[in-house]
């Protein structure tokens, strides 16, 4: 299937001129809220998250192609105060903050009063989607799936990109054994690219396929990374999952040198910043610290990564043919 042209210019905008998406994640509702005040999570307020994540923003956006924000604190605000430039692209995700149904069933939900309509009307460039998955879970799997192609309908009909976060996640004997957790990972999170991808997504945003804490190997890295690639029917990148920065940097370097189109990064670039105090304090890490980070992680990417339009399903002649009176039948 061929790129649309509202989804071709939507990837266009994520990424930057290379193809390559360097794209900073603040779209952390409830686990920032723990980070700022791990004692009372429930009394930060509106406006101290918004203003950490503006002050982030500010930081991060001369070097980032994109930024991913919530709707709840940082998409509208960061439009309204000016810190996201018309040259960056804006992603915004869907879903609500954590999970129901039990740490082993782990179900995401939409968040109420929002959609990918409105995600579109915004101005957005991209959605973005996070589901908790096991492929190996029957009926629970199904009906996340259908939740993936629910959403990848609507943005199909809204012509905008749709970036999907797989998340796996221990169940039964795992849960306590986590080396058991670990050694299973890697056929999950291969398999779970397989199932998704399959999908009309745009761009998997995937989980580095091995717990380094657990396997040290980068033949073997390499390797899983590749079968991720193979796996995937989509260009992706690699998301951070919370892990320091020296370890995401080579996790990067690793994904991106197996065939990845950059990254999605969260808290590998900014957690430390969430204990300090005064906000001054705060901007001048993300300034010093958060923006140079982020700068370094795409500088690998230049250097060892896939452009998104580099595959061969999405080469010229891969997208959507524009004819004359094309309008015409445009969104029909």
């Amino acid at each position: 299937m061929g790129v649309v042209i509202g989804k071709l210019r939507g990837l266009q905008q994520i990424s930057d001129a290379a193809g390559f998406f360097t794209i900073c994640a603040i779209d952390h509702r409830g686990s920032l809220q723990r980070a700022l005040n791990p004692d009372n999570p429930k009394a930060v307020g509106y406006q101290a998250m918004v203003d950490f994540k503006l002050d982030l923003c500010r930081a991060v956006v001369p070097v980032a192609s994109a930024v991913l924000l919530d709707p709840v604190y940082g998409a509208a605000p960061a439009i309204a105060a000016g810190v996201l430039p018309g040259s960056r692209g804006l992603l915004v995700s869907l879903e609500k903050t954590g999970y129901s149904g039990g740490a082993e069933a782990r179900v995401s939900e939409l968040l109420p009063d929002w959609g990918v309509p409105k995600i579109k009307r915004m101005g957005a460039s991209a959605v973005k989607l996070l589901v908790y998955y096991r492929p190996d879970v029957g009926e629970a799997a199904r009906r996340k799936l259908d939740l993936i192609a629910g959403v990848a309908d609507e943005c199909l009909r809204a012509d905008i990109p749709l970036l999907v976060e797989p998340v796996s996640y221990p169940v039964g004997i795992e849960v306590d054994d986590r080396s058991l957790f670990a050694r299973r990972k890697p056929e999950l999170v291969i398999e779970t690219a397989r199932q998704i991808t399959e999908l009309p997504i745009d761009v998997l945003k995937a989980e580095f396929p091995v717990d380094l804490n657990f396997e040290d190997d980068e033949g073997r890295l390499l390797e899983l990374c590749r079968q991720l690639g193979a796996a995937a029917r989509t260009p992706w990148v690699l998301l951070s999952a919370g892990i320091d920065f020296v370890h995401f940097r080579k996790q990067v370097e690793i994904a991106c040198r197996a065939g990845a189109s950059g990254f999605l990064a969260g808290r590998a670039l900014w957690q430390e910043a969430a204990g300090m105090q005064p906000p001054a304090a705060r901007r001048q890490f993300f300034e010093e610290v958060a923006a140079p980070r982020l700068q370094e992680l795409s500088e690998l990417v230049h250097r060892y990564g896939c452009p998104w339009m580099a595959r061969p399903d999405l080469a010229p002649g891969g997208y959507d043919a524009v004819f004359e009176g094309w309008y015409r039948s445009y969104g029909s």
